[in-house]
């Protein structure tokens, strides 16, 4: 097994400790121990550079504990070993306000300069002046296709969405400057450490809207959500109406589990639809 990690990485590996589906905690030579992922799918090769690309560019700023990149390999990439745990309060709290610090950094621009992915799944970084146009465009829209082509939206829902495009400038709140985003922080992108610090990991970051990775945080129940969320507002209040908007800003990771994952997800994106359309 180390011959195969060692050839997809481009590395030396002394030591395989464990291996399944297409993953595996590795000790590469020099004693570092990694977690390695092969590149697979068609856009393998394309999720691994913009994951790179992301850990790097999330990292720039020195505010937030994000996976360091240690091989950057042919078929695959390796992070530094994090040694999990529960976490806690106190990691849970700081780690709301190093959030809000990164989100703090404006890239400059809503989208990035790398082809995106999240997930399996293509996605378009093309940079937009403003959230509305990216979140619309950029995100929604071809999302939307992404699980009306598989199946997993009837056409009343996919009208809907299209509406909600429509609407966006209304259900969009205050106009707010790009931010450093994590991009996909559901509660399974947040490690925690042993030590109860809060790591972040497999992003499809780029620049975005603050308030997407609080409610992708809300999407799946991470744990001290509102330590998390309580911290943050300490370091950077948000807008007005914010929780009315979390509907809003789960829309396109629901489209993107209904394109992978089926119509359950479809349905989920019919009922936020109804009710951001005021017709629930």
């Amino acid at each position: 097994m180390s011959e195969r990690w060692a050839a997809l990485l481009g590395a030396t590996v002394s030591e395989v400790c464990w291996e399944r589906r297409g993953q595996a905690r590795l000790i590469m030579d020099g004693g570092v121990e990694v977690f390695a992922k092969a590149a697979a799918g068609p856009y393998g090769a394309r999720s691994q550079a913009a994951e790179i690309a992301g850990l790097r560019w999330l990292s720039e700023p020195g505010v937030v504990q994000v996976a360091e990149v240690v091989v950057d390999g042919p078929g695959a990439m390796a992070t530094r070993w994090i040694e999990t745990g529960q976490g806690d309060v106190d990691g849970a709290e700081e780690f709301g306000r190093s959030l809000a610090r990164l989100h703090q950094v404006n890239p400059g621009s809503f989208g990035a300069p790398w082809p995106g992915c999240i997930g399996p799944l293509p996605q378009s970084n093309r940079p937009a002046a403003d959230w509305v146009s990216f979140y619309g465009h950029e995100r929604l829209l071809p999302a939307c296709r992404a699980a009306a082509d598989a199946g997993a939206l009837d056409e009343a829902t996919q009208l809907a969405v299209a509406e909600v495009v429509d609407a966006l400038e209304e259900l969009a709140g205050p106009p707010e400057p790009p931010s450093r985003i994590h991009g996909d922080l559901w509660s399974g992108n947040v490690v925690w450490h042993q030590d109860g610090s809060a790591w972040i990991v497999d992003p499809a970051a780029h620049g975005g809207h603050r308030e997407t990775d609080l409610a992708m945080l809300a999407l799946f129940g991470v744990r001290y959500l509102e330590r998390i969320l309580g911290a943050y507002r300490e370091e950077s209040p948000l807008s007005t109406g914010w929780r009315r908007r979390v509907g809003l800003h789960q829309l396109h990771p629901l489209l993107v589990h209904a394109a992978l994952f089926g119509s359950s997800y479809g349905r989920r994106v019919a009922d936020i639809s109804a009710e951001l359309l005021g017709r629930s």
